[in-house]
This record gives structure tokens, C-alpha cells and sequence, in this order.
């Protein structure tokens, strides 16, 4: 399935995005902050496809323009969510390479999955999250509509092996419409 926006497509990974993933998900300024290690090789980008990826409602962002990915973006439904969700909520993760910080696509991905998540999955809540120091992922958040929520102390970072900071955001599908 492809979700598309006015500059994106939203589309499943596949083993041949591997060179580009591994483009953008070796920069150390991108996998650390979100809570996973950059990667070491395109062979190490492509079992990342493979293992972690391939989850259900996970996305390449691909641009319109060179139809090439450069970021992912993905929805973890109730349980799959690492903060223990109801069948009804989900939570939004993401990232995007250095070379595409700041136009804006982010927010673009994020409010069409919003709209894909509470108009045709039928969700009631939309979760996100961001460790300590995140402040481009934290205005994304607030872009999109997000209501802090809480903040979780020493939160483990398993990829990592350690304890950040972790502060989360909600919006409900009643706060998504009236912003709309």
C-alpha cells in the first residue's frame, strides 16, 4: 500500500532501498537521538529492512521528486507499542537524513498518517515520543498537534544500552478534527 502527500510517498521498505537507507541511517546524527545505533553497512542497512522494517505500517518516506527514500516513518498499533497501548491507539515514530532536516517533511508524513490512522483504522488516540535534547522531534510534535503528557526518567534504550529521558505526547482523534 502507498499513502501519498503533496511531496511524499508513503510506501512499504523493500532490500533494494538498502544503499539508501544506509545513506542517511549511518550519520550519527540521526539514529542515536531516536534511539538506535547508525548503521555500519549497506548489508547492515539491508537486515534492518529485513528484521526491523518490515514491521506492519512501516514506511519509507520517498520523495515525489527523485521517488528515492530518505527517512521512515511508521505506526506501532496497541501492543507493539513499547508504551503498552490498547487495541485503539498507536504510536508514531520517525526519522529523516540530515540533507532534509528542516522543509517541513516530517510534519507532512506525520499529519497523513494521522489522518490514515483515525479515519481508517479507526484509532481513538495517537501517541509520540522523544528523548531529552530532541528539539526538531519535539516540534514536529507540536506542528502536529501533540499535548505533552508525561516524562519518563532512566527509560532504557536497549539498542543503546542506556537510560535517557523520554517525554510523551498524545492526541486524541476529537483534537485531530478540531485542528483540522
Amino acid at each position: 500500500m502507498e499513502i501519498h502527500t503533496e511531496r511524499l510517498i508513503l510506501r512499504p521498505w523493500c532490500e533494494e532501498d538498502a544503499e539508501e537507507l544506509y545513506r542517511y541511517a549511518m550519520s550519527p546524527e540521526v539514529g542515536p537521538i531516536a534511539g538506535w545505533p547508525a548503521h555500519t553497512s549497506v548489508e547492515n542497512s539491508r537486515e534492518i529492512i529485513r528484521s526491523v522494517l518490515s514491521a506492519p505500517e512501516t514506511y519509507a518516506i520517498v520523495l515525489k521528486s527523485t521517488n528515492k527514500p530518505v527517512g521512515s516513518i511508521g505506526l506501532m498499533i496497541g501492543e507493539q507499542s513499547n508504551i503498552g497501548l490498547p487495541d485503539e491507539e498507536c504510536e508514531v515514530g520517525y526519522w529523516i537524513g540530515v540533507p532534509y532536516w528542516g522543509q517541513g517533511l516530517i510534519p507532512e508524513a506525520v499529519r497523513r498518517l494521522q489522518r490514515y490512522a483515525f479515519e481508517e483504522l479507526g484509532m481513538k488516540k495517537m501517541w509520540c515520543g522523544y528523548f531529552d535534547g530532541n528539539t526538531k522531534s519535539r516540534r514536529v510534535q507540536e506542528k502536529c498537534g501533540f499535548k505533552y503528557q508525561m516524562t519518563k526518567e532512566n527509560v532504557s534504550s536497549q539498542l543503546l544500552d542506556e537510560l535517557r529521558t523520554e517525554h510523551i505526547t498524545c492526541i486524541t482523534k476529537e483534537e485531530w478534527e478540531n485542528n483540522l
